[in-house]
């Protein structure tokens, strides 16, 4: 809406994709992505749907009966009218659990779902997408279920920018999992509506950069509409690095039909980490990061993105992963370095951390019964304890070994400590997500309407002309 003959002012509400908004039932195309082990917790995903926004809780690393219940709780505070999603987070060596989740979604109601992790579709995420697919009076396909698949790779993205594989709806139909309906309807449906384009990020991360990825998938989206002719547009959305309102209106420039935050979710009151992580990362900068093994992915080499300032997890972690690529058995450590493992790292012997990893793996079903593991195998297994309880340490706030602390987090934390330097947001105990998100996006219209405006030279250069800054009072 014009304010002045010389100036328009950008409505946050206006920023992104309005189907985004209309489809999700939400004041604004922003989302907050999903935190493994229930850090982005029941708590963080109500007060955004209450905020108008929709946050997505992170299953990664729970059970089954958590997750039901964390759907229950949710469910149990909100309304039909708030939106809330449930993150299905794919994993090579449990792909049966993968399937439990999706009966459990299918079951309670589940409409918003985060798919993360993936290398390419599987059954179970094909199976969420199509049950219930029905055709309207106006010969509109009715989805259900709305998919946002986050991604870093194009040929990931082109998976689920497609329709379904054709082998994988006909195994569902053969099974009874689909109707020859939905598995009909589905052929004129990509997998997932809407992509989340991953860039360097905390966590797992492929590295990329925005600037390079959100071109390359924005052109991809355009190659598969015009080749499938889908009904609708896929939404192409930004993440990784989004901190900050720049930041934010960078993302809207270059043509993201919505964004999503992670990393400054993390530093909230509503997240579901330790008061000691939170203190941690309410003080670290942009440079306070680092890479390390996965601990989920340790053999494959994939990295994640974790804090550095106060901790020594990062070294520590790389310095498992290089005697693992060096070594083929425990025996061919050096003794000096074997102690330093044990008494630093672990604070246990191999032998204990194995007693308990190999009780582990029978209690759930994934033990040794039909042959032992190799040595190198073994190596392996006991260097993932490691990450297993590196994470554990920072989650229960354990302030006696916080040097172990394992904290996935990117640079975006940084810049927003930066950007709230001197403000009441400065601890972290007056930052909630629903109100950051709200700062973010108020945040980033204003200065794109700054920009519109300095770049159609409508203003001039008279510092009289009374047009929105970045200012403390926008801020707090």
């Amino acid at each position: 809406m014009p304010l002045s003959d010389n100036l328009t002012i950008i409505d946050p509400a206006r920023l992104g994709d309005s189907e985004f908004r209309a489809e999700y039932g939400v004041k604004y195309a922003y989302t907050a992505g999903a935190m493994y082990k229930a850090i982005a917790s029941e708590a963080l995903v109500v007060a955004l749907a209450k905020t108008g926004l929709i946050g997505y809780f992170g299953t990664g690393g729970l059970k089954l009966p958590r997750i039901d219940a964390a759907i229950q709780a949710i469910q149990s505070q909100l309304s039909g009218s708030h939106a809330f999603g449930m993150n299905l987070l794919h994993d090579m060596g449990q792909s049966g659990l993968e399937d439990q989740t999706v009966d459990l979604f299918l079951s309670r109601g589940i409409r918003f779902v985060e798919a993360a992790a993936y290398t390419d579709v599987t059954p179970s995420i094909v199976r969420y997408r199509l049950r219930g697919l029905t055709r309207g009076r106006s010969g509109m396909i009715i989805a259900p279920h709305l998919v946002l698949a986050k991604v870093s790779r194009p040929e990931v993205a082109r998976a689920f920018m497609s329709p379904a594989p054709e082998a994988i709806v006909r195994e569902l139909v053969a099974a009874g999992r689909l109707t020859q309906q939905e598995a009909e309807l589905g052929r004129s449906l990509p997998v997932a509506g809407d992509i989340c384009v991953e860039a360097d990020s905390a966590g797992h991360t492929d590295q990329g950069v925005a600037y390079a990825l959100m071109p390359a998938m924005l052109h991809l989206r355009d190659q598969l509409m015009s080749r499938f002719a889908y009904q609708k547009r896929i939404r192409v959305g930004a993440a990784g690095g989004i901190g900050t309102p720049e930041a934010a209106a960078a993302a809207f420039i270059m043509g993201a039909d919505f964004i999503t935050t992670g990393s400054i979710n993390q530093c909230t009151v509503e997240a579901g980490t330790s008061d000691s992580v939170k203190d941690m990362l309410q003080d670290m900068n942009v440079q306070d990061t680092a890479y390390a093994p996965a601990g989920d992915m340790f053999e494959t080499g994939a990295k994640v993105q974790v804090l550095r300032k106060g901790v020594f997890f990062p070294g520590r972690a790389n310095k498992l992963y290089e005697l693992y690529m060096r070594h083929n058995s425990l025996d061919d450590i050096d003794s000096q370095t074997r102690k330093q493992i044990e008494d630093r790292y672990f604070k246990r012997s191999f032998e204990n951390v194995w007693l308990e990893t190999r009780d582990y793996y029978s209690r759930t079903g994934r033990g040794f019964e039909k042959s032992e593991p190799s040595s190198k195998q073994k190596m392996a297994l006991i260097f993932k304890w490691y990450f297993i309880h590196s994470t554990r340490l920072a989650m229960r706030g354990v302030e006696e070994d916080k040097v172990n602390y394992q904290i996935h987090c990117g640079p975006a934390l940084g810049a927003f400590n930066q950007w709230v330097q001197g403000t009441a947001l400065e601890s972290w105990r007056n930052r909630y997500v629903g109100d950051i998100g709200e700062r973010i996006m108020s945040g980033a219209a204003a200065i794109l309407t700054r920009r519109y405006a300095e770049l159609t030279r409508s203003v001039g250069n008279s510092v009289d002309t009374p047009y929105p800054a970045l200012d403390t009072e926008l801020r707090v």
